[in-house]
């Protein structure tokens, strides 16, 4: 099994039909290096839209594979197209230079092109990513933009175009109050301060595009680098997280439309299933009134995360707003739903080696277990922070009901320190089979004891510990999502070690979830607010920055491939967001990818 993802993951396209071959200048014949070159199809496959605008269940589907590569110091980039690729659209981009976009290029063209470099300071202004602009905006306190930066960038990125976008105070109250019914705990005192800074920052950096700062520069080694992309969903899609399965497919979760993709890497064949529900299930799940303003969703479920057994490669999948945990065998495409007895908010899941499914409950405040050889459940209950805390995390369901009901989430007062929610969050296991997992308000991990399930906390020194991972020594990696950080815990010496992202300016991006690849001791980590992926060298301590193809590309998850590739998906909420207003499924290829024995 490992053999063949090995071969199928090694990307190597189908023997390529065409070669485009550019060379780009500048205005006065120089070359330019580290342009970025996309293809996409001119004549783009159709696609089927017969269930709600999302293809049927259970049809197979091809994708159109879009391409992404950069021109190397002489100027030069020989992209490799796969057969079908007849006529292509080409756009050419660079920071400091107008986009150069050539439509119905035949895709074995060879061209000269030459990039105008940009003058306008507010189309320079424009183009810079959305960490830029955010950092450039204060809430408050420095820790209460830290709450800001938590509590509102975690749906879509802060200073994305239409966030920077002229809003009234009145506006940002309207929104601010709807994020509140989303499930944001942005402090009442912070929701207070909001308004007014958010329009008066944003207005004075429209203003004066001088202030912002540069973001980081693009790095020589992207000459060498490939980025692959398959549209999935529309505009009213939220793709979350996904999964790399040892049969060579790719398996991602449409959380707002309910909707499992299973997708072939090497070809762009997908296949949609739709998760199943119960009669009496209702739109938006136990929170129905929380997506009451969405304008498209059939979110009964809400499928979050997903994981795979290596006992028989079924993979579980947590539907967030039920009580259950849905099983799919890849084989057979059924799905197996597993209804729990306890907890509230299935979120993050995990496979251990003995198969026993793990997940947090991230509004119980709890974590959960499935041992698939007894069939048991098993509920942890962790430590809350007050007696407070202990009632407000019981009465959540009731607090759910009544703004069903139509009491407004955002009348509730909220205190910086989010009491009420402790919110367990990623979870993950060492390779001693001891579980961890982050809890993101109550600023600390949670050590799992797999034999006697006792849970021990361990304060965390930095604020939002959101996803995180184990590496092959078993130290556990953790996104500071409020401080733009990645921090390591070696359990064997309770210490921590913190590495800034090396996004510019300093502090100013909220990394959403990190993984390890443990064969190469490389830490991937989003770069959601900055439009990048980032990759960090244990061994050496340097990190790799590889910008994304579209802006506004907001990160949530990182799959990693058996040849040192990776996988993620542009996952904004809402879609629309995304440069295009177009999801994808996207592919990293780094320099050091290979296939390892």
């Amino acid at each position: 099994m490992k053999a063949r993802l090995a071969l199928l993951l090694a990307f190597a396209l189908p023997a390529p039909a065409h070669a485009l071959d550019l060379a780009v200048q500048d205005a006065d014949g120089r070359p330019l290096s580290l342009v970025m070159a996309t293809v996409t199809p001119t004549h783009p496959l159709p696609v089927d839209r017969s269930d709600n605008g999302y293809a049927k269940p259970g049809a197979p589907q091809t994708a159109d594979a879009w391409h992404t590569a950069f021109t190397d110091a002489t100027g030069h980039v020989r992209m490799d197209l796969p057969p079908g690729e007849g006529r292509i659209n080409v756009r050419l981009r660079r920071p400091g230079f107008v986009d150069l976009k050539l439509a119905e290029v035949p895709a074995d063209a060879t061209l000269n092109t030459v990039l105008r470099a940009e003058t306008d300071r507010q189309a320079l202004a424009a183009a810079k990513p959305a960490n830029v602009w955010a950092s450039g905006v204060h809430v408050g306190t420095p820790e209460q933009d830290k709450q800001f930066r938590m509590q509102c960038g975690f749906c879509h990125q802060q200073g994305a175009p239409f966030i920077r976008a002229e809003h009234t105070p009145a506006q940002w109250r309207t929104t601010i109050s709807r994020m509140i019914g989303y499930g944001a705990r942005l402090a009442t005192t912070v929701q207070k301060l909001a308004p007014e800074a958010l329009q008066a920052g944003y207005a004075d950096l429209r203003a004066h595009p001088e202030k912002l700062a540069e973001p980081l520069a693009w790095q020589d080694a992207l000459a060498q680098v490939r980025i692959d992309e398959w549209p999935m969903g529309d505009a009213m899609s939220q793709m979350h997280d996904m999964l790399v399965h040892d049969n060579g497919k790719v398996y991602l979760g449409d959380n707002l439309q309910d909707r499992l993709y299973e997708i072939d890497p090497l070809n762009g064949h997908f296949t949609v299933y739709k998760l199943p529900r119960d009669r009496d299930d209702t739109l938006g799940g136990m929170f129905a009134a929380r997506l009451a303003s969405f304008p498209k969703h059939e979110s009964y479920l809400a499928l979050h995360s997903l994981a795979m057994s290596a006992k028989d490669g079924h993979v579980f999948l947590t539907p967030s707003v039920q009580r259950r945990i849905v099983e799919f065998d890849p084989k057979t495409k059924q799905f197996t739903v597993h209804r729990l007895k306890d907890g509230l908010y299935p979120h993050t899941i995990r496979v251990d080696a003995k198969d026993r499914v793990w997940f947090t409950l991230a509004l119980s405040n709890q974590v959960g277990m499935i041992d698939r050889a007894t069939g048991e459940q098993h509920f942890i209950d962790l430590p809350t922070r007050s007696l407070g805390e202990a009632f407000t995390v019981r009465i959540v369901p009731l607090m759910f009901k009544l703004a069903t009901l139509g009491l407004p989430l955002s009348a509730l007062p909220i205190d910086e320190r989010a009491s009420g929610t402790p919110l367990p969050y990623g979870i993950d296991l060492t390779p001693d089979g001891v579980v961890w997992v982050a809890r993101l308000h109550a600023n600390d991990l949670v050590r799992i004891d797999p034999k006697t399930l006792a849970p021990t906390l361990i304060a965390f020194p930095a604020k939002g510990p959101r996803r995180l991972r184990s590496d092959a020594d078993g130290n556990v990696w953790i996104t500071a999502f409020a401080e733009s950080a990645v921090l390591r815990y070696m359990p064997k010496l309770g210490v921590f070690t913190r590495f800034d992202m090396p996004t510019l300016p300093k502090g100013s991006d909220t990394p959403y979830a990190l993984n390890v690849d443990r064969a190469r001791g490389i830490v991937w980590v989003t770069g959601t607010a900055s439009d990048t992926v980032n990759a960090l060298n244990i061994a050496t301590g340097q990190w790799s920055v590889f910008p994304m193809p579209h802006r506004t590309t907001f990160t949530r998850d990182v799959e990693i491939a058996r040849d040192g590739s990776i996988f993620t998906a542009n996952g904004a909420f809402p879609a629309w967001h995304i440069e295009g207003a177009q999801p994808t499924l996207i592919h990293i290829t780094p320099p050091w990818a290979k296939v390892t024995p």
